[in-house]
């Protein structure tokens, strides 16, 4: 071997040994802590560690959640704090991480929940009505005392308005055949419909009866349900998530995600602002939750399992489920539909 290949095989080795007795800061910490599963009451005391696959001198640690300082400390194992948010369900917690060789973060998925479990109601059946077996309920809601129907279905999908008492279809406005219609609400005279994976909402006037315009979704995956308080939209789409719209430009502002004391919970479809709560049908369960629109906490559930058996025989009981909540505001009296049912029942909430 030449003297000139020695030298470069040599040089090449103290790079190696070099490069390979350097310490690298980022990803060199996770986080870990106490909670089970990363889980604990919104407020609750937890304890946080940084483990470290090398070791470096730090200065200080910052702890956030989802943005928000929680404190500072240099205390990188067993720190003791409290987690607290406006709002329950999946929170980011980061910690900025200052040592003598830079600054660097690590992440962790938290779960915040409520520190109660939902309380449970039954129904008792006041009222039956008919209700059009065509329709594949997506969306319903009373505006005075006709009741307003959103239909899904590729090459079926519609707008309607209904003589609740008696089902007559009063007007339809069928959809393209490329669209399929999930939930819809009423505000100022506007009628919103969704649709479900088009990426597409259409607004109605609420006189003439006529489309007057469309909307993209922004930060929302799909279109699944709809309701609104008189001044916000809220907004489902499928995740745990439900977003609260601006009624301007329906862009996503912010969320809530519908937790109790265990979970967080997702799929929630047709929706219905009813008395300060959001009651929410979830695809393919026999039952209404009732959610705090303000923190996203899951407060009751409404039990309907023994429902379906009212209605005609024969349905898909995966797809032809329960799945439409109106409230009559003016009159304080609660509807419940499903996708083809024979039925509108109004019924009253009842303590178990």
């Amino acid at each position: 071997m030449t003297l000139h290949k020695s030298l470069i095989l040599f040089t090449i080795t103290l790079i190696i040994a070099s490069c390979g007795g350097e310490k690298n800061l980022d990803t060199n910490y996770t986080i870990t802590t106490t909670a089970n599963n990363n889980s604990l009451v919104n407020g609750g005391a937890i304890a946080i560690s940084l483990k470290a696959k090398q070791n470096f001198v730090i200065d200080s640690i910052v702890y956030t959640l989802d943005g928000q300082k929680v404190a500072s400390t240099n205390q990188a194992s067993n720190f003791k704090t409290n987690l607290e948010s406006t709002t329950l369900g999946h929170k980011q917690l980061k910690a900025t991480i200052y040592t003598e060789d830079g600054t660097t973060t690590a992440g962790q998925q938290i779960t915040l929940l409520h520190n109660k479990a939902p309380k449970v109601y039954g129904y008792r059946i006041v009222n039956r009505f008919p209700h059009q077996t065509d329709a594949y309920t997506q969306g319903l809601e009373f505006v005075g005392d006709t009741l307003y129907e959103s239909n899904g279905e590729y090459n079926k999908s519609t707008l309607r308005k209904l003589d609740y008492q008696t089902g007559e279809v009063l007007e339809e406005i069928a959809l393209g055949s490329q669209y399929f219609a999930e939930g819809l609400t009423v505000l100022n005279d506007k009628i919103y419909q969704l649709t479900w994976k088009e990426n597409t909402g259409f607004i109605y006037d609420l006189n003439s009866f006529e489309k007057t315009g469309s909307f993209a979704y922004g930060k929302s995956q799909q279109g699944w349900g709809l309701c609104n308080d008189g001044t916000t939209i809220y907004k489902s789409d499928g995740t745990s998530k439900i977003w609260l719209l601006d009624p301007e430009n329906l862009t996503e502002q912010s969320f809530i995600e519908p937790t109790d004391n265990k979970r967080v919970y997702k799929k929630f479809n047709e929706l219905e602002y009813v008395k300060g709560k959001i009651y929410a049908n979830t695809y393919q369960l026999p039952s209404i939750a009732i959610i705090d629109p303000k923190t996203g906490a899951l407060e009751g559930i409404i039990d309907l399992k023994s429902l379906p058996a009212q209605v005609q025989s024969g349905l898909d009981n995966q797809n032809e489920v329960l799945n439409g909540i109106a409230f009559k505001t003016n009159e304080n009296r609660l509807f419940v539909t499903g996708k083809h049912w024979n039925t509108l029942f109004e019924i009253e909430v009842v303590e178990k």
